[in-house]
């Protein structure tokens, strides 16, 4: 009886600690950078919060992965378009914001967005922002292309990328002379959709990650698409790619990031450890050294970049914004943009 006793302790101490051990493991549901070896190495040595990381290439993939399985995730990190969806469908919970070192930081312009908040709390921080440019590799073009058009071209047919997201509708909308993208009619949806099947003849791959994009241009196998700026262009650049981003003449989306913690996870110490790492001066200049985006907190990117970067990140100029179609929360009609983008891809 003894020994049974001894071996039934051992199982539940052996139980025990390994729901410790997972307890100190965060699962982030994440976009590739932003959970960099170079600067999560040392959190989880000083935090002693293990993170474990899921890549998605969408924004489409977050409700998706979280209503098959919310319980595997401890944060998530989608943008601002997606934000409000995800508080809507009660996927992730209230932020803490007393917890949270340099929130005050945060750019103002970022914390009053309608889509990290409701009913008076904040469910989203702000952590990285930027624009979905347009980018070419320098020795295809005598003369650089300047419109989106420049990606419905014949004589580029198989040379031409773009991302793979619902964000299509909203390149295919502005082509058509619809730039109130984020409010689209039905007709205009439509059009857009028209406009896309168009171009899907001459579209080589529509890529899917940061890392697939890279390897197209590499390989010579796409010449001009979309890209998130700073990012690829930098990858490319490491590679000799001489490759050139720009903002075509129908103008260019904003986007903001930000991280949420899901609801109902055991491991919430780490989680804020986390938030608070990524909002430091580690986390920010993480992000904009490895993916070139811009940071949310003004006083850390200060501290921590160089002026010359400061101010190529517009981390000076936070109304850079204005000047470009800032992501929104689609409401009921995100189920009708994504439902278009993905009946152009079946075709």
């Amino acid at each position: 009886m003894r020994s049974k006793f001894l071996a039934c302790s051992a199982f539940l101490l052996a139980a025990s600690a390994s729901t410790a051990m997972a307890e100190e493991t965060l699962n982030v549901l994440t976009w590739e950078g932003y959970t960099d070896p170079s600067f999560i190495t040392q959190f989880e040595e000083e935090s002693g919060c293990k993170v474990n990381a899921t890549y998605v290439g969408s924004n489409d993939d977050f409700a998706p992965k979280l209503t098959a399985g919310g319980g595997v995730y401890d944060l998530i990190i989608p943008s601002i378009d997606t934000t409000k969806l995800m508080i809507d469908l009660d996927f992730v919970e209230p932020l803490d914001t007393s917890k949270i070192a340099g929130w005050d930081d945060i750019y103002p312009k970022f914390r009053a967005l309608d889509g990290i908040q409701k009913d008076g709390e904040y469910y989203g921080m702000p952590y990285a922002w930027g624009a979905i440019a347009f980018m070419y590799r320098d020795d295809a073009f005598a003369t650089p292309p300047t419109s989106i058009a420049d990606l419905w071209r014949e004589d580029l047919k198989g040379k031409i990328s773009l991302w793979d997201d619902k964000s299509a509708i909203y390149v295919a909308a502005r082509k058509n002379g619809d730039m109130n993208i984020y409010e689209l009619t039905d007709e205009q949806i439509a059009k857009a959709q028209e406009a896309l099947a168009e171009q899907k003849p001459l579209v080589r791959k529509y890529w899917a990650t940061a890392g697939e994009l890279v390897d197209l241009y590499k390989a010579g196998e796409v010449v001009i698409s979309n890209t998130w700026a700073g990012y690829q262009s930098s990858l490319l650049a490491d590679e000799g790619i001489k490759v050139t981003e720009f903002i075509p003449t129908e103008g260019a989306e904003g986007w903001m990031d930000s991280w949420m913690v899901v609801k109902g996870t055991p491991n919430k110490d780490c989680a804020y450890k986390f938030l608070n790492m990524q909002l430091s001066e580690l986390g920010q200049c993480g992000v904009a050294n490895v993916n070139g985006y811009s940071a949310s907190n003004a006083a850390a990117a200060k501290s921590c970049m160089t002026p010359e970067q400061f101010a190529a990140l517009h981390q000076d100029d936070p109304d850079y914004l204005d000047s470009l179609l800032m992501w929104a929360p689609l409401g009921d009609r995100f189920e009708v943009y994504t439902n278009a983008w993905n009946a152009v891809k079946a075709q």
